[in-house]
């Protein structure tokens, strides 16, 4: 049989161009599925839109549904000396504060040690035991530490060996002009946890070593201490400058000496921010609901989703939950407009600052019982974000389209390799008669030719008799 390739030499046609026509109108008919197959694409991509606004309204919800976020509260601070932060076992109320004293951490610096002239000589060459003291044992650390000290090690090496140790010091080297020192700053502020001494006479000195005895040369402290304040004219004393249960559930920064006022109020800035990123999330999902669904008398420029019945479905479930409300008892709140939140005309919440401020200054145990209600769906939060789930599950509205969508593609692609193999094995029977055809034409014209040469020879042969 003759290959594609030598298509048309037997009957000089063009076999091959009218063979490559055949087969681009029969892959014409893939570009319908090809589209159904684009289309269902689209539509997916665009659930996945729906599918993440929908989340941000549900995230949105969900923080509204939270009871303690009503209960929480801030704190106030006027002047410089401390800063605070409310726990949730603060409680409401004002305190004037006065700050003595920071706390501070204790210091020690060695003698200076004489025959040690760069950081690379030897201070110890059989090694040792350096015993830090401290001035009380704190909480999992003893009153003295022992530091252990390798032979021949340099001042460099000592200070290295105690960092390591987590002693409860942090150990520098500190040159004064005229020779070097080891100094230690205890890791924690407070009196009692002073570094207070270094006993060297574990650790053999290197010949030539010593810790000079001239004045102005010997062991430097310098003692930690507690940081001292009160609080509504209480004294207290605090090891640490995070001071934790002076005020109950608050923690006070100490940062300098002087006054400060500390006021704990209801955080009203955190439940204004969660009602109205809650409207703006709500917002943001009617709009992309718009954009994926508009239609501007142009096919080619309208929505995905235009027309499509999940979508309805979806808008008309959430619309009836904030246009229902919720059951309230006698001064509570039922609608959205009783706290300022109106449903305009297109659908979208608007807001009324004046009144929704005033809610959430004087009212929020009401609000908490309209958003969060008394037990877990009762609130319209709680309401709103179980639509959300039911919807975008797995056996919800949403969540029923898309498997839809992906179950039309897979039937689609199904087809298309169906049909594909239909139109392969369509041109390769175009191909066999082709190349049968060339092979006939070819005879054809070959008995033509000897036709033809048989009666020139007998038109000439007549002539001669003539």
């Amino acid at each position: 049989m003759a290959s594609i390739s030598s298509l048309g030499i037997g009957s000089g046609l063009d076999l091959n161009g009218l063979l490559d026509q055949l087969n681009a109108a029969e892959r014409g008919k893939l570009k319908p599925i090809e589209r159904q197959i684009e289309t269902q694409q689209v539509k997916i991509s665009a659930y996945g839109e729906l599918q993440g606004a929908l989340s941000g309204l549900q995230g949105a919800a969900g923080a509204l549904n939270d009871a303690a976020l009503y209960q929480s509260l801030s704190t106030a601070t006027s002047g410089d000396a401390v800063q605070a932060a409310a726990g949730r076992d603060a409680a409401m109320g004002q305190y004037a504060i006065e700050v003595e004293r920071l706390a501070s951490a204790g210091s020690l610096a060695s003698a200076r040690l004489e025959g040690v002239v760069g950081l690379s000589d030897v201070v110890s060459a059989e090694g040792g035991e350096l015993v830090l003291q401290f001035a009380h044992a704190g909480e999992g650390q003893a009153a003295s530490v022992p530091v252990s000290i390798a032979a021949g090690s340099t001042l460099e090496d000592i200070r290295d060996a105690i960092n390591a140790e987590s002693a409860g010091v942090s150990a520098s080297i500190v040159f004064d002009g005229e020779g070097y020192r080891l100094a230690l700053m205890s890791s924690e502020t407070g009196k009692d946890a002073s570094i207070t001494g270094m006993d060297w006479s574990g650790v053999d000195l290197a010949e030539g070593v010593a810790f000079s005895e001239e004045e102005g040369a010997g062991a430097i402290a310098q003692a930690g201490h507690d940081a001292l304040l009160n609080v509504n004219g209480i004294p207290i004393v605090s090891a640490s400058n995070q001071v934790e249960g002076a005020i109950q559930g608050v923690t006070l920064t100490l940062a300098a000496e002087g006054s400060s006022t500390v006021k704990v109020e209801q955080n009203t800035r955190a439940v204004r921010e969660a009602v109205t990123g809650f409207v703006d999330a709500y917002n943001a999902l009617k709009g992309t609901i718009g954009r994926l669904t508009a239609f501007s008398g142009d096919v080619e420029s309208a929505g995905h989703l235009l027309g499509d019945s999940a979508v309805r479905s979806i808008e008309a479930r959430l619309r009836g939950v904030l246009s229902g409300g919720v059951a309230a008892e006698e001064g509570g709140f039922a609608m959205l407009g009783d706290i300022g939140i109106s449903l305009k005309l297109d659908g979208t919440l608007d807001v009324d600052e004046k009144r929704l401020d005033d809610v959430i200054a004087n009212d929020q145990a009401a609000l908490s019982t309209f958003f969060a209600g008394d037990s877990a769906g009762e609130g319209l939060a709680g309401r709103l974000g179980d639509t959300i789930a039911q919807a975008s599950g797995g056996n919800g509205t949403l969540g029923g389209a898309i498997s839809g969508a992906e179950s039309r593609i897979k039937s689609l692609n199904e087809r298309y390799a169906r049909m594909e193999l239909s139109i392969e094995a369509t041109i390769s029977r175009y191909r066999t008669q082709f190349g049968q055809l060339d092979a006939m034409i070819a005879q054809m014209n070959q008995t033509s030719d000897y036709l033809f040469q048989q009666f020139e020879i007998m038109n000439a042969q007549l002539g001669l008799k003539k």
